[in-house]
Order: C-alpha cells, then structure tokens, then sequence
C-alpha cells in the first residue's frame, strides 16, 4: 500500500508539472519530464552538459538527448527511457524522486559528480532496474532498504559517499544482488545475522572503510558464489575470525586489514591459503602466515587479575618471606638460565656467520605464507634449501653426481635474465607482497620492493624427486633463459628466476588493470571497451603472438591463448601472458598443469599455482583448437591461431564461447573430435543466412556505425582462424598484416 501511495503521488507531480509548464513541454513523453525533473535539481552544470536537455524545438525527444539510452517496448507507441548515464560532469544539486517514474529503466548511471542529500525512497519504483551506480558522490543519510524491493536489481555501487547509519537487516531481502558496494561511507553498528545466506547469487561485495564494529559475521562463509576480493578492511571488527569463512569459494581473495581481530587465524579451506597482507594491521592476530606464533601471546601479554580476585597472601606477598632453601635454588636456576642464554647466542651467531658465508640469508620466513608441497618449511626455503640438510639422503647423493650446474641449482639463488634488472633475494623476502589470486595452482604474489618497483612472484613447483632433482636444472635454467629472450612489446617480460630442491620461482613484470577477461565482462561503474580499444587489443595480440612464433627456430608455440593469459596496463594496451608455463612446470614437477586460473587482478604469467590445502580445479577451456583436444598431442602454432580466433569473435560480439556437443562422427573418429565452440556456429550461420551485422555484434559497439566495414572485416579473419582444419588457417603473421589493415 505505502508504495502504491508514493507512484500515486509521484503521478499527481507529473500532473501538476504539465499543468504549470509551459504548452511546448506537452508534447514531452512522461519520461521526458522525469528527466526534466532531474535537471531542474541541478543546481550547478560546469560543463552545461544538460543544456540540450529542453522541452521545446528540435530537442523535444528526450531519446536525442545526451547520456540518454531509449527502446522500443511493447505496448507502446513511443521509445521509453531504459538508461540514463550522467557520469563524470561535476554536478552539483540532488537525485529527485521523479526519477522513480521511469518504470523501464534499466541502468542509473550519476557517478563522479557532486550530488548531495538523501537517496530516494521512490527510487523502488523503478521496477526495471538492475544497475545503479551512485559512487562518488556527497550522498547522506541511511543506507535505504526500500532498493531491495527491486525485483531486478543486480548491480548496486554507493561506494564514496557519506552513507550513516546501521546495515538494515531488511537488507536479506536484495536476493538477487550480484554486486553490493558500500566502501569508504560512514556506515556503522554490527551488521545483522542473516543477511548473507539470501544472497546465493552476490559475486562481489565491498564493506571496507567504515566504522562497522562487532564480530565478523559466521554467515559470510555462506555466499558461494563469491569471486574476486572481499574487502572488509579499515572498520572496527573485533573478535576472532570465524571457521566458517573458511567455505568461501578458493577463488576468493580476503582484506581483513585494519580491524581489531584478534586470536588464531584458522587453518581451514580458503582462509588457509590466504597471504600474509589479508591479515596486517591487527595486532592481536597470530598465526600462519603472520609471523606472530601464538605461544608468545601467553601469559605475559594478559593483564594481572584485578587485587579484588586475588587471596590476601596472593595480594600482599610482601607480608610473607621466602625460605632460605627457595632463594637459593632460585639463584642456582637463574645462573643456570644464564648460561643456556649465553650458549645458544653463541652458536646463533656462527651459525648466522655460516649462512652470510654461503649467501644465504632466512629474514624473511614465512614472508609470503609459502609451505606448499615442503610440508610448511615456507617461504624460508627459498634460501635454506642449499645450506640446510636434505631430508632425502639418497637424492642428495644422486645430485653430487651430476656435477657443477646440478650443485650450482641445488644451492639455490635468484637469477636475474637481463643486467638491468637487479634484486637480491633476500629484498624479495623482505617486501611488501600481495595476494594476485588463487585457483587451481595456488597464489601468485604482487610483490613490491624497496625501491617502489612492483614484479610479480609465482611458485612454478614445491619439490618432490621429480621437481627437486638437480638433474632437471640445466633443462629448467635453458627453458626460462629462452623465454627471457622473447622481448615485445605485447608479451609479459621474465625477469629473474630461482631454483632450489624444495623451491622454483619465476619474477616477471607486473600488470596493473587485470585481464581481458575481466574487462570484457565489464567492471563495476566502467563502460564497455569501445571498439577502437578492442581493434588494438586484438592488433597487439596478434603481434605478440607472431613474435612469439617467428622468433625463433624453435617454432614457439603458446598453446594457452585466452583473454584470461592477455593482461592489460592503464592504457588498454595487452600483454600474453603465461608463455612456455606449463613446460616449466613439467621440468619443476608440479603434478597440476592443466586447470588454469581464471580470476583475480593479476600481472603475472596466467594461471595460479597449486593450493597446499584443496585439490586441483579442472576449468574447461573453450578456447583450444578441436585437434588440441586429443590426448597426448603436442602444441603447434596452428593451435593458437584458432584460440586467437575466438578471442577476436569475443570481442566482436561480447560472448563467452560455450562448447556445442560433439557430434557422433566425430566420436567415431580417434584422430579428431569435432569439438566446435557454439558462438563458431552461430556466426558463421550468421553470415550464411546474411543476418544483419548488429545482430551478431556486442550491443555496446552496435552506436559505432562508423567501424561498420572494419567490424565486418575483422569478422572474416576470426572465421578464417577458425577454420576446423588446421591447414586451412593462416599463419599468425598473416592474421596481423591483416588486422593491420583494419581501421586507422
């Protein structure tokens, strides 16, 4: 009832805003004068940019009119609003409720600006809505809870305002959100039980920097379908960390940074495969990774009971003397306990003296939550391994047979690839590091050393006899040596690497804006890539994939390419990544080298390394070439051509290839399974039955009719990777000389 009074008022508005307006703003839609409402509530326009929002002449048609999106809906003569993105433009005033007329909107986009008061109870009534985008602005007031009574809602960010107030617990009630953000507001209290388990669908959630206090709530380890961070730093959470969140899904990265938890971090399911950043800045957290054991938070750190609790002997033990007998065995015992103390700073200090000998150095263990595969020996065994003795007595032996390089890889250093990249091991364990992601193959860091310079670290193998034989080093240094020698500059740059029995690490370059992937999907308040943006991520692609091809006699073949492995800087411009991975995993040992690492932000070589507490996800990848399917085949350079193919088709159109069903010939046949992404199909049968090309294409790019002729070109040179025969597809040098061509 009460929100079929506010659409009944918000209808009289209307009303009486034709009645006092001019004759001319008759002629606008309801819609028109929706929007006509918002404008007369910004009180400051420095870049005029709704001045051609007007009621009269040519400019009548609120669909011409800018940041304005309209389509055909049945049942009506006349376009309706379906978006509305006035992003960015420094506007100062606040958001009407006559906005919640708008009853087929779709996307709210007001971002960026200087909006100020309340949200809009009336905003609920824009049964439509799945995104709302308020972040950035000067919002006040409560958090309302009438948005959870849109049925469509799946995108909601207030990130940056001046949100106050408690979480509302009607809050359970947006089940189909996909997306909540609420960080750096003025949000606070403890947040209700109950809300996360109705979420099963919220994928990222945002709660950091406000002043929420309390214990973290047990249900968030309920919300399954979780990806990417979730940031719940800089509040006031106290308390311990609860087991449950533990059952967040392995992809998830936690911040718990800046709280006031305290107690053991538990070593369950994803939070014991968390590094050490998601835990600083909470002093009374101890545990893996942290380097804080938990005894030395005993006794000594407790506050004495308070005089009250204790007996009067206890409370004045000045009033009662200690034996003779007592006194002495108490000096006996402390000269005693002086002594063990000198001996063992005595044997410390040759034993530190014996290390710095050898070059090796343990300051940082622990560092960066290492112990995969050498049973938690961590991070310290990157410069231990040589120095300290090898469990495995027989292998040892089988080493000091091999000669001066096996040794040289037994001992194991850092190896820089090029003179201009210097970094000694132990600033790498002495620096920041940050979690990129986690999937099948376990934790890939962004470190940053003292210098300011960021590289990303990843673990290539733990140990065991088949990772950990010096016999294996000569193949393993050759292997990465040649992939430092492939320089371009569309190919993520390896610069420095370690070996050691128990340890192999590689250091690449870090790239900042994530994956191609992500982008595609599109991030929370940015608009899709344009399609010059994609012409040139698809033409630098190409490039490094050719010079990966042609560069050497080797015939180099990637054997992976996926937007999740093309990396992206600021710029947009890309950068493949997780060339000649899986060979060097091969060499290391590492018994995982097929499920691949799908999220995250990263910068470094693609797939994330193995979990130390959960089992290998095995993710299909829609993108391989049908021959590369067959088991035992080796990669060739044909195999990339048709992945590049598919990457080139999602750019066009906007969709994830999805593999059709093989066909029963094709089963038949055991040297090729006909194994055909259905977006293949669709676009080829497209082009057959000569369907428009805005039906095929990504709606963001369907507004650019001017790159008509180089959409469809490019168009025909995806089908022509793709071709189901591997002769009949070009070379990748051919592919770029031809996408070269393609626009300006």
């Amino acid at each position: 009832m009460r929100r079929l009074l506010r659409h009944c008022c918000c209808c009289c508005l209307l009303l009486l805003l034709q009645l006092l307006l001019p004759h001319a703003i008759l002629a606008l839609s309801p819609d028109g004068l929706a929007l006509l409402a918002f404008k007369s509530a910004v009180s400051d326009d420095p870049s005029a940019y709704l001045s051609e929002w007007a009621e009269d002449g040519g400019a009548a048609d609120p669909c011409h009119w800018p940041g304005v999106t309209c389509a055909n809906v049945s049942g009506f003569d006349f376009p309706r609003v379906v978006g509305v993105a006035v992003a960015g433009k420094n506007l100062s005033g606040y958001i009407p409720s006559e906005l919640g007329t708008l009853l087929f909107l779709r996307r709210l986009n007001l971002h960026g600006n200087r909006l100020a008061g309340t949200i809009p109870v009336a905003l609920s009534n824009a049964s439509s809505l799945h995104s709302l985008f308020l972040y950035d602005n000067n919002l006040t007031g409560p958090l309302p809870a009438a948005l959870c009574d849109l049925p469509r809602l799946q995108n909601l960010d207030l990130s940056k305002n001046s949100l106050s107030g408690r979480v509302p617990a009607d809050l359970r009630n947006c089940r189909q959100l996909q997306r909540m953000l609420l960080s750096q507001n003025r949000l606070s209290g403890e947040i209700p039980a109950g809300i996360w388990p109705e979420m099963v669908d919220l994928v990222q959630l945002d709660l950091s920097s406000n002043q929420f206090n309390g214990s973290l709530p047990p249900d968030l380890g309920s919300l399954s379908s979780l990806a990417g961070t979730l940031n719940l730093s800089r509040n006031r959470f106290s308390g311990e960390i609860p087991p449950s969140l533990g059952s967040l899904p392995s992809t998830v990265t936690l911040d718990l940074r800046y709280n006031a938890l305290s107690g053991e971090i538990p070593q369950v399911g994803t939070l014991a495969s968390q590094g050490p950043t998601a835990f600083l800045n909470n002093p009374g957290l101890c545990g893996f990774p942290l380097q804080i054991p938990c005894q030395d938070r005993s006794p000594s750190t407790r506050s004495p009971p308070p005089a009250s609790l204790l007996s009067p002997s206890e409370a004045s033990p000045e009033k009662k003397g200690l034996k003779t007998n007592l006194i002495i065995l108490i000096s006996i015992a402390d000269a005693a306990g002086v002594a063990l103390i000198g001996v063992i700073v005595i044997y410390i200090y040759w034993k530190v003296r014996d290390r710095e000998s050898t070059g090796c150095s343990c300051t940082g263990n622990q560092k960066l939550g290492g112990g995969g595969g050498g049973g938690g020996r961590g991070w310290c065994a990157w410069c231990c391994s040589g120095s300290e003795g090898n469990d495995d007595d027989d292998e040892d032996e089988e080493l000091e047979d091999e000669g001066g390089e096996e040794e040289e890889g037994k001992e194991g250093r850092l190896v820089g690839l090029e003179k201009g990249f210097e970094m000694e091991l132990d600033e790498l364990l002495r620096a920041s590091a940050y979690v990129l992601g986690k999937g099948g193959k376990g934790i890939v860091y962004k470190v940053v050393v003292g210098n300011g310079t960021a590289v990303a670290v990843r673990r290539i193998g733990g140990g065991g006899r088949g990772g950990g034989g010096g016999g294996r080093y000569k193949e393993f240094k050759a292997e990465v040596e040649a992939i430092g020698k492939l320089r371009h500059p569309n190919v993520v740059r390896t610069r420095a690497y370690y070996w050691a029995p128990d340890e192999k690490l590689l250091i690449t370059d870090f790239v900042s804006n994530g994956n191609l992937a992500t982008a595609l999907r599109g991030r929370s308040g940015q608009p899709g890539l344009s399609w010059s943006t994609r012409l040139r991520i698809a033409k630098g692609v190409a490039r490094g994939l050719t010079h990966i091809h042609e560069s050497s006699p080797r015939k180099f073949a990637h054997g992976d390419v996926k937007p999740s492995n093309i990396l992206l800087d600021a710029d947009y411009n890309p950068y493949i990544c997780d060339f000649g991975l899986n060979r060097l995993m091969a060499i290391a040992g590492t018994d995982d080298i097929s499920s691949s690492f799908e999220g995250g932000s990263g910068g470094f070589i693609g797939s994330a390394l193995p979990s130390t507490k959960s089992g290998p996800i095995d993710r299909p990848n829609n993108y391989r070439a049908p021959e590369a399917r067959i088991p035992g085949s080796r990669p060739i350079q044909k195999w990339d051509v048709y992945s590049f193919g598919i990457v080139l088709l999602e750019l066009l159109t906007g969709k994830q290839p999805e593999l059709a069903s093989p066909s029963s010939s094709a089963i038949a046949s055991s040297s090729s399974i006909d194994y055909v992404p259905e977006l293949v199909r669709w676009v080829r049968k497209g082009f057959e039955d000569t369907r428009p090309i805005s039906e095929m294409l990504d709606p963001v790019l369907v507004r650019e009719v001017h790159a008509k002729k180089e959409v469809i070109a490019a168009f025909h040179i995806a089908l022509s990777c793709t071709e189901a025969d591997p002769d009949q597809r070009p070379r990748m040098k051919t592919v770029s000389e031809n996408l070269d061509k393609v626009g300006p």
